[in-house]
């Protein structure tokens, strides 16, 4: 008979893929790791993990005793959240997001939050390509675009909007252009084209393909500080550029949209921490409607 504890080793390493950041997750030694799953493996007498020099790949057996651990550590998670005397919720969740909005907005928010639900610990990932919640790289995202997978709950949340901006440098050097045609003549930043790993993030394609790009980033902060010392024009979300006094919006009428999605695995979206998250996040959505899509 196997040990019912080696389950939590076998699923965290076939999230990770890897020995050092499943140990890490788990605050145990990589070793310990290891040997646990060798002994899933004897104890079970089949082979669940081929070893790869890039890290571990779940055999075709490795598969299906997955499917059937991620149902018992779901009904373990039920029967902790059910049973237990009610409390204010504790532990950590890792919310994933992009750069933009991550630095710009919800770090400001996750500290209200904490001051509401101090024993939640949120840890906020930010990566230029879209985190996966089946494989529990992250519990919760907030994302432009909905997510896809297996057993994920995705709503729409809100919107935010963006606009044309750059610095009073800038305009006193080069002015403002007052058309379409007068803006194309300008110069630009821009995301770097092949390292766009979301596209609906290529916002400014939405106005126009410029031709004259004279800063790429990967980052939507490196951007602003560009569009900032006055480099040139971008676009960028309201949220960001109405706390910025080096910008000045131009040409009002070209307003971008982007829609706001929160997405959760379907096991853990009833976790009294993840609930708690969740319930923040649509509630900040709501409220801050106008902040997030007008520019006074």
């Amino acid at each position: 008979m196997f040990d019912w504890n080696d389950l939590k080793f076998f699923l965290e390493l076939a999230k990770q893929g890897r020995l050092m950041p499943a140990a890490r997750r788990l605050k145990v030694d990589h070793t310990t790791v290891s040997r646990r799953i060798s002994e899933l493996e004897r104890d079970l007498a089949i082979k669940i993990f081929d070893r790869k020099p890039d890290g571990f790949v779940l055999t075709e057996d490795g598969h299906k005793l997955y499917q059937a651990a991620e149902k018992i550590e779901a009904a373990a998670l039920v029967i902790s959240e059910d049973f237990r005397t009610p409390t204010e919720p504790t532990g950590r969740v890792r919310l994933t997001s992009m750069e933009g909005i991550a630095a710009f907005y919800l770090a400001e928010k996750l500290v209200q939050f904490n001051e509401k639900h101090p024993g939640v610990l949120v840890e906020l990932v930010t990566e230029r390509h879209l985190i996966n919640l089946t494989k529990r790289e992250a519990d919760v995202c907030v994302s432009f675009v909905p997510l896809v997978g297996p057993k994920l709950s995705v709503k729409k949340a809100g919107e935010f909007k963006l606009g044309l901006f750059a610095s009073s440098k800038y305009i006193v050097n080069r002015g403002a252009p007052a058309s379409m045609d007068e803006l194309k003549r300008h110069d630009f930043i821009d995301y770097v084209d092949d390292l766009v790993a979301i596209q609906p993030v290529q916002w400014l394609h939405d106005v126009l393909v410029p031709e004259n790009v004279v800063f790429r980033s990967t980052s939507m902060a490196a951007q602003q500080n560009a569009i900032g010392v006055g480099r040139g024009i971008g676009l960028l979300p309201f949220f960001s550029a109405k706390k910025d006094h080096r910008l000045v919006r131009i040409m009002n009428d070209v307003v971008v949209t982007r829609s706001l999605f929160v997405s959760v695995h379907e096991d853990i979206e009833y976790m009294g921490r993840v609930r708690t998250l969740l319930r923040f996040l649509n509630e900040i959505f709501r409220a801050d409607k106008a902040f997030l899509n007008e520019f006074d």
